[in-house]
């Protein structure tokens, strides 16, 4: 656990994996599935919905300590980055943009002082 630790507090410029773009490969790659498929791509409402369904999914495998909450996660995760095409935003940038925001944040017991 204690690499998991490190890797979540070490500033970004040191992750390997930070600038690879694969946030935007996934995004890119799910939404190509919504369109050939023939998902959704317009009802932002109906979107929300349903990715409000996956995330109540993936608390009742955790809950309920079912084998998929790996999968339900990852549908989280889908409907995420999905959603975030039809809106237009770049969901890695916009993640890239709040941690920096974060890690200049001051917490004292997990309460942020500024």
């Amino acid at each position: 656990m204690r690499a998991r630790w490190c890797a979540l507090t070490t500033p970004q410029s040191a992750w390997p994996w930070y600038n690879i773009g694969m946030i935007s490969d996934f995004q890119k790659r799910i939404w190509e599935n919504k369109l050939n498929r023939g998902f959704n791509t317009t009802d932002v409402n109906q979107e929300f919905c349903l990715l409000y369904g996956e995330v109540a999914e993936a608390y009742d495998a955790w809950n309920k300590k079912k084998d998929d909450i790996g999968g339900e996660l990852a549908d989280v995760a889908i409907y995420l980055y999905g959603l975030s095409e039809m809106l237009g935003l770049d969901l890695e940038q916009e993640i890239k943009n709040k941690m920096a925001i974060n890690e200049k944040r001051i917490y004292k017991n997990g309460v942020k002082l500024s």
